[in-house]
């Protein structure tokens, strides 16, 4: 119980106080949406850009690392897409929409969050590995097996060659991809920041955790519960439950180190990230689960996160 108090609750502490405030009328929306636009277009590229250009690339990029946590969400993604195909006789576009919540989990705000609250600023060279390429895998899986159900459905797609250039395009509009290339860059170059600039830059991504919370909070005030709970409950099992045992599972299984072990099966057990709605929205589908999900999914984390740190080494 000790690790609730003193490494999660602290977390959705932030959280809540973003919630309460909004809802009470403290924040407004557009305070709210300027804060998120400042943690996702500053801070949170600067921090993403720090911790790559400092990574040490060949012991933080461990192919089993990668491969645990990727096998994993990827099967996970596909195991609500065809729960929600089969079991509970959804259309296939709004399984695709929904089988996403199951790929895509908050590995930035809350998972860097807790991994650093539980094992130190030092277990996050792992987590950073992961994030760097988090967002092109999951919306390069997501929209690529979309587009071919969509296509096969009502002849709607773009067309596999139409996806990728699409995909690369909103990927490199991105702040947080733009940062982590840059960052990439600066790393293997040896390019050295100017001392000022670099602690600019350090003092903008201290704010970046702390801010983007309680803008979590805030945001989550415009979700609400509707839609269908089963399939809720279904798809959260594999985003919260399946995608961390099958981490835990594979990294076990191919040796993977005790500290990065930590950091994939934290990042893995993270509830969906807003993401998932964002997702849902750019095809129509499946908002109102995955709305539902990134609200229940954050609260429910809170146990199972805990849950999950008591079976790590």
């Amino acid at each position: 119980m000790q690790d609730l108090f003193n490494i999660i609750l602290p977390v959705f502490l932030v959280i809540g106080v973003g919630y309460a405030g909004t809802r009470g009328g403290y924040m407004s929306r557009d305070q709210i949406d300027g804060l998120m636009k400042y943690t996702q277009n500053f801070a949170i590229p600067c921090l993403l850009f720090t911790a790559i250009a400092r990574l040490d690339l060949s012991q933080s990029f461990d192919w089993r690392l990668l491969t645990s946590f990727y096998v994993g969400a990827g099967t996970s993604f596909v195991l609500a897409m065809l729960g929600t195909r089969f079991l509970f006789k959804r259309g296939a576009v709004d399984s695709v929409a929904i089988g996403f919540i199951g790929l895509f989990s908050n590995s930035v705000l809350l998972g860097l969050a807790i991994t650093e609250r539980a094992y130190g600023v030092e277990a996050l060279a792992s987590n950073f590995a992961i994030v760097s390429i988090h967002a092109p895998f999951c919306y390069f899986l997501g929209i690529t097996v979309m587009e071919v159900v969509r296509g096969r459905a009502n002849g709607s797609g773009q067309g596999v060659g139409r996806t990728v250039l699409n995909i690369g395009n909103a990927m490199f509009r991105n702040a947080l991809v733009v940062a982590l290339a840059l960052g990439f860059i600066v790393n293997l170059t040896g390019l050295v920041m100017p001392e000022p600039a670099q602690v600019a830059l350090d003092l903008i991504a201290r704010t970046a955790l702390p801010a983007a919370l309680f803008g979590l909070g805030g945001v989550l005030v415009r979700y609400r519960l509707d839609g269908d709970l089963r399939v809720m409950g279904y798809v959260l099992s594999m985003s919260l439950i399946v995608h961390p045992a099958l981490v835990i599972t594979l990294g076990t299984a191919l040796g993977l180190s005790d500290g990065a072990l930590r950091s994939a099966v934290v990042t893995a057990a993270m509830a969906p990230g807003i993401n998932t709605y964002l997702f849902a929205s750019i095809y129509g589908v499946g908002q109102k689960v995955a709305a539902s999900s990134v609200l229940i999914g954050t609260a429910a984390s809170i146990l199972t996160v805990w849950g999950w740190l008591q079976l790590l080494p």
